[in-house]
């Protein structure tokens, strides 16, 4: 009777313990999904052009841990963010990621013009932290507009060169 108590309370610790982790990886946003997102938001700002959409944040380009934004090429300023509205109107080469360095690499407007579209790494707070992790962005150009469409991934793992594979299926 006793040592069933103890697997009982011990099941019970190991639950408290490794639910909340199952729960956390089921809120993280999968490249697939990245790519699907971004892909559907350049279609929707292509026929509409409308970016309002994409400064909501709680809008349907926002989900899991990760959200669209946008960036104007001709502009070369921040067009769109649900969740740091202060960024919208910066220069896109002066936003620094949180190691200092610039979040968007040279040649960054006219690689998102590819079919394909461009995948990038930088470090940046995720949704509700502080500390800087690694996120990858797929960013797509928008068709029509000078508009480039964005989302990403925080990943300690993945490569660019696989990502890249992911973005160029049709």
């Amino acid at each position: 009777m006793k040592n069933s108590k103890i697997l009982v309370v011990l099941a019970v610790a190991f639950l408290i313990v490794a639910l909340p982790s199952v729960a956390v990886s089921q809120d993280k946003a999968t490249a697939q999904e990245v790519v699907a997102k971004v892909k559907e938001a350049a279609s929707a700002l292509s026929k509409t052009g409308d970016l309002a959409q994409f400064n909501q944040k709680q809008g349907p380009w926002v989900w899991k841990d990760t959200y669209i934004f946008v960036e104007d090429c001709d502009k070369n300023v921040m067009a769109a963010h649900p969740l740091k509205p202060e960024l919208v109107g910066q220069d896109s080469l002066s936003i620094k990621d949180t190691r200092g360095k610039s979040v968007l690499p040279e040649g960054w407007c006219a690689a998102a013009k590819k079919p394909s579209g461009v995948w990038i790494e930088y470090w940046w707070a995720k949704p509700g932290e502080t500390e800087g992790s690694r996120k990858l962005t797929y960013l797509l150009s928008a068709k029509g507009t000078s508009y480039v469409v964005a989302a990403g991934i925080y990943d300690d793992k993945a490569s660019i060169a696989e990502l890249s594979k992911l973005s160029n299926k049709k």
